[in-house]
């Protein structure tokens, strides 16, 4: 079963009115994409996914709050050109929840967990040709290296990425669980007290097949320039990479130039395209019945300025 993350505190972020254009760039098992279609029931919803199980089931459920929606089957990273062919040039609400769902998680044929045993993919869409079995069997040391520490932020990184080319020169790794058994040679016993070893691994691969902080830049870049004026943007995020480049792009889009700091107004041509709104972490109580929504941090700005 999917919890969706933040959600009451996103949906109200978005500051949705009724009869206008809202998107959902990671549909998912529908949770968020759900809300907004209730609360927009003369306007139209646009959500991206890539994945077919969770298109087929947010379809039905879509189906039951209303018609005013289209599920797009494609990575968000091609949120401008998709809503172009669809003669749409801007949009009143954009919400992105960049956690992995529930089901995908849960679903251990598609290699995600590092708790279950399967065939090693980690893929998003089923058609990308690179999963984590050509990650970890094809890429040399030095490359493994830097994906697991920039990705994963692994101080393990160099002994884990030894271990792993150490086995694959009799047989190539093929499966979560074999993955994980080198992980563990590679680090301190200590560590695997601490922490499981293999989280922050696993994480970078799945980044890496996914092109995951590339496309979430792009992405993100795009949905500033897309979105109308007083329209806002949420980003749920879920590790500390993904909320930089957040954060990063939401501050470059709303400082205000030194010479009009403290100023009570500021000319319009100088004031900036975005106005920070929030940022919120989720309540005790919603860790309590949701783990995976430890590490989630929501932010939200709003369009000032084309």
């Amino acid at each position: 079963m999917h919890i969706s993350v933040l959600k009451e505190e996103a949906i109200e972020g978005l500051n949705i009115k009724d009869g206008l254009i809202y998107v959902d760039c990671t549909l998912g098992y529908a949770g968020h994409s759900g809300e907004i279609l209730k609360k927009n029931k003369k306007g139209w919803l646009y959500a991206f996914d890539q994945d077919k199980e969770a298109i087929e089931y947010s379809k039905d459920k879509l189906s039951s709050i209303g018609n005013n929606f289209e599920i797009i089957q494609s990575n968000f990273v091609n949120l401008k050109e998709e809503l172009e062919k669809r003669g749409i040039k801007k949009v009143d609400g954009i919400l992105f929840d960049l956690g992995v769902s529930s089901p995908q998680l849960d679903n251990k044929e598609r290699g995600f967990s590092y708790h279950q045993d399967a065939r090693l993919d980690m893929r998003m869409d089923k058609s990308n040709p690179i999963s984590a079995y050509e990650v970890v069997n094809n890429y040399k040391e030095s490359d493994l290296i830097t994906i697991f520490y920039k990705y994963g932020e692994e101080k393990y990184s160099k002994s884990i990425a030894r271990k792993i080319i150490e086995y694959r020169k009799n047989k190539p790794i093929e499966t979560t669980l074999e993955l994980v058994e080198k992980i563990k040679s590679g680090v301190s016993e200590q560590y695997k007290r601490e922490t499981h070893p293999a989280k922050r691994v696993f994480q970078a691969i799945r980044i890496e097949v996914n092109k995951e902080l590339e496309v979430f830049e792009k992405a993100l870049k795009d949905s500033i320039d897309i979105l109308n004026v007083g329209g806002r943007i949420c980003v749920i995020t879920f590790h500390s990479l993904e909320d930089r480049i957040c954060k990063d792009i939401f501050r470059k889009n709303s400082e205000v130039n030194k010479v009009f700091k403290g100023l009570p107004t500021i000319p319009y041509e100088y004031l900036p395209r975005l106005k920070i709104i929030s940022k919120t972490l989720p309540s005790n109580e919603e860790v309590n019945l949701n783990n995976r929504a430890r590490s989630a941090t929501l932010r939200i700005a709003e369009k000032i300025k084309e």
